[in-house]
C-alpha cells in the first residue's frame, strides 16, 4: 500500500491534453506485473494520487488532464518521479477469448484500457479468430495512436475501423458515432467476445448494436472506470449496488451490471 518510487522514462503528448507516460522503477522496489484492463495508483508527490489504468506493458499509462492532479501527472517529464501502488481490479478476459472472435469497441481515452488487449491479441493472432477493432472519436485531433492504428490496419490479418462524430476538410475516414461500425463489423456473434470502454452512454448503445448482432450478454465485458478512489473498496466512493468498481472491477461481465446500470440513481 505504500507507493513506489518510478521514474518517467518517456513521455509522449497523444492530443492537446493528454499525454502518455512510460514509467521504470527508481531504486530496487518494483511492483508485480500489471494484465490488460488493471489500473495503478499514480501519485504526484505534494499533488494526491488517482487510478490510471496501464495502456501498455509492462507500465505504461495514458493520461487526459482533467484537473490539478492528472495534470500534474502529465506534465511530468522524463526524470520526475512518481509513486506507484498496485496492481488492482480485474482483467480483460484475454485468456478466455481464446478461439473465438474478438470484437474491441471504444471511444475517445477509452482506447488506452484496450490497447493492451490489442498487442496481446496481435502478438498471439493464431490464437484467436477474426480481430475487431472499432474506435470513435469526436473529431480526428481527439484520437489516440494514430500512427498506431494504422500499423495496425496495415497487418491485414485485423479488422479497423474508426468514426469521429465530427471531421474537418482532411478527414478520409468514417463519420459518426463508433456504433455504426458494428453492423458491418467481421465477426460470428455466436462466437465472439466482446470488450468495451468508454463513456457510459456509449457503452450502452455498444452493447444494444453488438446484441442486435447476436452477441451474447454473457460474452460481453464493459470497463467501468468511474469514482474509483482508494483502489480497495474502502472508501466507497465507487460504490455500485453491492459491488466496488475497485475492486470487483473495473472490468465486469454485462449480464453481471446491466440491472444496475439501469438504475440512474446509482
Amino acid at each position: 500500500m505504500v507507493p513506489i518510487p518510478y521514474r518517467v522514462a518517456r513521455r509522449r503528448r497523444e492530443t492537446h491534453d493528454s499525454w502518455t507516460l512510460e514509467l521504470e522503477p527508481h531504486g530496487d522496489a518494483s511492483l508485480a506485473p500489471l494484465a490488460p484492463g488493471q489500473f495503478a495508483m499514480l501519485y504526484a508527490f505534494g499533488k494526491g494520487e488517482v487510478p490510471i489504468s496501464v495502456s501498455a506493458l509492462p507500465l505504461v499509462h495514458t493520461i487526459r488532464a482533467v484537473g490539478t492532479l492528472s495534470a500534474a501527472l502529465c506534465d511530468a517529464h522524463p526524470g520526475a518521479v512518481l509513486g506507484v501502488r498496485g496492481p488492482f481490479g480485474t482483467a480483460w478476459p484475454v485468456e478466455a477469448a481464446e478461439g473465438a472472435d474478438v470484437v474491441v469497441l471504444t471511444g475517445g481515452i477509452g482506447l488506452a484500457p484496450l490497447r493492451p488487449v490489442v498487442h496481446h491479441l496481435l502478438a498471439h493472432r493464431e490464437r484467436y479468430g477474426n480481430v475487431v477493432v472499432l474506435y470513435g472519436g469526436r473529431s480526428p485531433e481527439e484520437l489516440l495512436y494514430t500512427a498506431e492504428l494504422e500499423r495496425w490496419r496495415g497487418r491485414f490479418d485485423v479488422q479497423v475501423e474508426v468514426a469521429v462524430d465530427q471531421a474537418d476538410a482532411g478527414w478520409r475516414g468514417r463519420v459518426g458515432v463508433v456504433t455504426t461500425l458494428v453492423p458491418k463489423a467481421d465477426f460470428d456473434p455466436d462466437h465472439t467476445v466482446a470488450m468495451i470502454c468508454g463513456p457510459e452512454v456509449m457503452m450502452r448503445f455498444a452493447v444494444a448494436a453488438l446484441q442486435d448482432r447476436g452477441v451474447r450478454a454473457e460474452a460481453i465485458h464493459v470497463s467501468l472506470e468511474r469514482s474509483m478512489k482508494c483502489a480497495i473498496g474502502l472508501c466507497g466512493h465507487c460504490q455500485l449496488g453491492p459491488a466496488f468498481i475497485c475492486k470487483d472491477g473495473p472490468v465486469f461481465r454485462w449480464d453481471a451490471v446491466e440491472a444496475l446500470l439501469r438504475v440512474r440513481e446509482l
